[in-house]
């Protein structure tokens, strides 16, 4: 069992061999299914905290969108810091509350010019996750999710985001505890996933929340990981799921 940490520390142990057991099982049978991930562009750090900001509240067609708009319209980050807010607010509107994530894409901007000497992150790369988190998690709005998508997709580094479909499904399966928040669900599972498979397993739960695991009338029948689930297993009502013949 891996060094535990955060709010595994005050679990039974053998609970939590059971969970990383689950988790190492869920990941083998959607790699399995769904193939390994695609291969993927590493980010650039900054741009990759920007897509986390367009991305709040809105689908990912939507952010990618806004962000091509955005380097479309104007070019470098110094453009981006230095345009009005309403200017910089239309060109993103297609991702939804624009005024306020132009204001926090600004503000974001601002301080890593300030903090940094200049609008570039790459310097990351020669830090470690802690320290990483110390001096990023000291931006006003960076939380957990941020951080670990800063992590995984900016840095290349083992980190796991947990998205709204990654804590709902999480929690049905069992590998999240039902009351559990996604602030904390972070610190959760970071420990729990296996080594080498954080990008893998996030991408896949993603997906299998979309189009299976659904936030309502969830398709139980066909999901790949139902033996596995909690929810399915001992309390199918819960999800209004019929099993009778």
């Amino acid at each position: 069992m891996k060094g535990l940490k955060g709010p595994l520390l005050t679990q039974d142990p053998s609970k939590i061999r059971e969970i990383e057991k689950k988790v190492v099982k869920v990941a083998r049978l959607l790699e399995k299914s769904y193939g390994p991930p695609p291969e993927r562009r590493r980010q650039d750090p900054l741009e990759t905290l920007i897509l986390t900001i367009l991305s709040q509240n809105t689908l990912d067609r939507n952010r990618d969108r806004a962000y091509e708009r955005l380097k479309k319209k104007f070019g470098t980050w110094e453009a981006v810091l230095r345009a009005p807010l309403g200017v910089l607010a239309r060109t993103i509107r297609v991702g939804g509350l624009a005024r306020q994530k132009a204001k926090c894409v600004q503000e974001t901007l601002r301080w890593v010019e300030e903090h940094f000497g200049k609008l570039d992150l790459t310097g990351l790369r020669t830090m470690d996750n802690e320290a990483i988190e110390q001096r990023i998690g000291a931006l006003k709005g960076v939380g957990p999710k941020t951080l670990a998508c800063l992590l995984l997709f900016g840095l290349g580094r083992e980190a796991f985001p947990v998205d709204t479909h990654i804590l709902r499904v999480g929690k049905r399966i069992g590998f999240i505890p039902e009351r559990m928040a996604a602030p904390e669900a972070h610190r959760w599972m970071a420990p729990l996933v296996p080594k080498g498979r954080s990008l893998s397993l996030h991408l896949h739960l993603i997906r299998l929340g979309r189009t299976v695991c659904r936030p309502r009338n969830p398709r139980c029948e066909t999901c790949l990981l139902k033996e596995a689930c909690n929810t399915f297993v001992r309390k199918p009502e819960k999800l209004g799921v019929d099993r009778k013949p």
